[in-house]
């Protein structure tokens, strides 16, 4: 226990899991743990074998029936994919493969090869059978990847193994995504306190710090997984219409909101959007907001109302207002 917290981690999905509660109850922990490891084994594209392999290697041949939890985890990822202009797309996973960034990838594909593997990325390509929970990739070669969405939906399906315990304050860290459960035993406003990374920096140096309650913080940025080539940064967040990693004006993306899943699917929508697009877009989203950071070192916020924004780093501009159309 440190302070008047306890702390959990461990390894899983490829980063470190902490959970932070303010009881002491191991029976909650265990299934927690026990929980994230059973669903990484469904939907992870990192093994021979998972639910969503089993996809993958019948692409082309035939339908493949999954429970209806990874499923319907398709269905609201294909949704998303499917949205006008959305960078986010479930069926990247040939050019991720082929760029293998944040995988020891540190050159880049051959043009023609990036050409012929983005034929293969069309979300209009996966079809869907709600009465059989069957997915089937209309190509030979396609390949689903949930690495995108489904830390959010682990996320969030963590908070309801801890409701079972009764347990309804707690902070969840998958790796960059945050959900905060309830409000904070800890400060007198009773909001939790949650660091937002500086952009290239060590891993304690903050940009600033959220203030929220019982919301989920995810950050989409370029700092975390990359390589330098030719003194040009390329990094793991890829253009799905380009088959290169998204180049604009961002750093990073933050989407404040109830659930996590919809942090991971705003967080790349709006990063690929950028901060104009991305800003008018959080207009029909009033139950999100966003912190937009700049390469030229400038923080836009929307949607304030869920959260307050502490700024740290004096080498950055917070922006209140938005850029002219």
């Amino acid at each position: 226990m440190t302070g008047s917290y306890y702390t959990y981690s461990q390894k899983l999905m490829g980063t470190t899991v902490s959970l932070q509660l303010y009881v002491e109850n191991p029976a909650a922990v265990t299934a927690v743990f026990n929980t994230i490891e059973a669903l990484e084994a469904r939907l992870t594209v990192n093994r021979d074998h998972s639910e969503v392999m089993s996809i993958n290697h019948a692409a082309g041949k035939h339908p493949v029936t999954v429970s209806k939890l990874v499923f319907d985890l398709i269905q609201q990822a294909k949704a998303a994919s499917l949205l006008p202009y959305s960078r986010f797309n479930l069926a990247i996973g040939p050019i991720v493969k082929l760029w293998k960034i944040g995988f020891n990838g540190q050159s880049i594909p051959p043009a023609d090869e990036i050409t012929h593997r983005l034929s293969l990325t069309s979300p209009h390509l996966i079809e869907l059978d709600q009465t059989n929970h069957s997915v089937y990739l209309a190509k030979a070669g396609m390949e689903i990847d949930l690495g995108a969405i489904a830390k959010g939906y682990i996320a969030d399906i963590t908070k309801l193994v801890l409701a079972q315990y009764n347990i309804h304050q707690a902070i969840i860290n998958c790796g960059g995504n945050v959900l905060t459960i309830g409000s904070s035993p800890l400060t007198s406003s009773q909001e939790w306190h949650i660091g937002l990374k500086r952009p290239f920096a060590a891993a304690n140096s903050l940009l600033g710090i959220l203030h929220v309650q019982n919301k989920s913080v995810v950050t989409s940025g370029i700092y975390e997984r990359y390589f330098i080539f030719n003194e040009q940064l390329y990094h793991h967040i890829i253009d799905p219409f380009t088959g290169y990693p998204l180049d604009n004006e961002l750093q990073s993306v933050t989407i404040i909101s109830d659930n996590s899943l919809t942090g991971d699917i705003y967080s790349t929508i709006l990063f690929g959007f950028g901060v104009r697009h991305g800003l008018n877009e959080l207009e029909k989203h009033k139950n999100m907001g966003a912190i937009f950071v700049t390469k030229d070192q400038k923080i836009f916020i929307k949607s304030n109302q869920h959260f307050q924004f502490e700024l740290l780093a004096d080498d950055y501009e917070l922006c209140q207002s938005l850029i002219p159309a």
